[in-house]
């Protein structure tokens, strides 16, 4: 009744005061609403907000997954790659069209495949992939770009931008909230990626060996906020830190947003430990830094070097080794785990180290820019308690969401210089 008289009473408002605001009458028509009713505007506004707690709710939003079975993602259209030209072709002769025909995708020597593009709203979910062929996992480059930008919002190569910067046959397992590396090659990103008019996610193999790409892209086509922020993720590298010993993780960020992660690779080069450096977030215009930790280790969310009781030695005392992890928001492992009392350890080759944080319940807020570095320092062998600056090998990607337009990353080194190596 109560609706109706309301209605009633708009009727004569508008006939006598020449017409009432749209707005207006949506907002007070909301305050009518039944509970019924609020439960279900409730369920439309949570449908691009995938979790636990909303996966009961039914929402108008349009599942759509994009793969070589079905480039497009448009609704019926998989699985209908004929036999003349699917890239399994051969495997599938006696079965024909439907029978995994072309789950790959060929990218050769210098070339960019386009893996995904899509007009409309809607928020990226998941990507799923995994690399065959010969070509190195940095040089296959990843770039995202929305809305139809010129210039990515994501530039990173493979292995990193999932956390596994120390190439192929030495990927971690991690098992976090928004990145899976899971047995033998198996990159997930959870990441929620809204676009406001499309999306377009490229591949380039910058090698001169021949790259093979399995790949699931699955979005929703649905409603994006007002207030929601565009994903970014950038990849920088040195090969040998310099004097001072700061790395830049980034900087340059410019805009409104908040920062969400980082995954950093650490090749260590000096005798002992490698990481009482300290990250530092300065926000704003910053001088100093507004967020200062305490060191590497602690930044990722472990402590006392990641070391763990391993039984005794001979002597006696504690035997202590590296203990990979991997957690909902923070990880760390060694390509070769090592004994503090193993020669290694305290030998000159690099150690090869992995670490990734992610920012999801403390995100670092920033209104008008950003920057993110972390030390290099370790210890002196020759003189105890007292901190020695690193010359070590650093590459990270540093992970956040932001409003657009969004300041350009600078130019990737060359892929020769990208490519892994031991340093003695």
């Amino acid at each position: 009744m109560k609706l109706k008289a309301f209605g009633r009473s708009l009727r004569l408002r508008k006939r006598s005061r020449g017409g009432v605001g749209t707005t207006w009458i949506l907002l007070m028509y909301a305050c009518f609403m039944s509970p019924a009713q609020a439960q279900e505007k409730a369920a439309s506004d949570a449908d691009i907000i995938p979790s636990v707690q909303s996966a009961f709710l039914i929402s108008r939003a349009k599942s759509h997954s994009i793969s070589p079975e079905n480039v497009t993602g448009a609704k019926g259209q998989g699985g209908k790659t004929d036999l003349q030209t699917g890239s399994a072709r051969v495997a599938a002769k006696d079965l024909g069209v439907g029978w995994k025909v072309n789950p790959y995708a060929e990218v050769s020597a210098g070339s960019t495949y386009t893996v995904a593009q899509f007009r409309g709203a809607g928020v990226i979910s998941h990507l799923w992939m995994t690399l065959g062929g010969t070509a190195e996992y940095r040089s296959a480059i990843l770039r995202f770009y929305w809305d139809g930008e010129g210039s990515p919002s994501v530039e990173v190569p493979v292995g990193d931008f999932f956390g596994a910067g120390w190439g192929r046959k030495n990927e971690p397992q991690i098992n976090s909230a928004t990145v899976a590396v899971n047995p033998g090659s198996g990159f997930n990103s959870f990441w929620q990626m809204p676009f406001r008019k499309g999306f377009r996610i490229t591949l380039q193999n910058r090698s001169s060996k021949p790259l093979i790409v399995y790949y699931e892209v699955s979005f929703s086509e649905t409603r994006v906020p007002r207030n929601a922020g565009y994903f970014h993720a950038q990849f920088r590298m040195i090969d040998t830190l310099a004097t001072p010993a700061i790395y830049i993780i980034v900087d340059g960020i410019r805009g409104q947003g908040q920062y969400v992660g980082t995954a950093i690779s650490h090749g260590a080069r000096s005798p002992g430990w490698w990481g009482e450096g300290e990250v530092k977030f300065y926000i704003d215009g910053d001088l100093n830094p507004s967020i200062n930790g305490t060191g590497e280790e602690d930044y990722f969310l472990g402590s006392y070097a990641f070391w763990k009781p391993d039984g005794a030695m001979p002597d006696g005392d504690a035997r202590f080794r590296e203990q990979n992890f991997s957690s909902i928001y923070s990880g760390f492992y060694s390509v070769v785990p090592l004994e503090i009392h193993d020669p290694a350890y305290f030998g000159t080759s690099e150690r090869h180290i992995g670490e990734y944080r992610w920012h999801i319940l403390d995100p670092i807020r920033f209104d008008s820019d950003l920057k993110v570095t972390i030390q290099g320092l370790g210890w002196k062998g020759t003189e105890p308690h007292t901190y020695l600056p690193l010359r070590d090998y650093y590459a990270s990607v540093a992970y956040w969401y932001q409003t657009e337009p969004h300041a350009l990353f600078p130019a990737l080194p060359e892929d020769s210089t990208l490519q892994l190596h031991d340093a003695h």
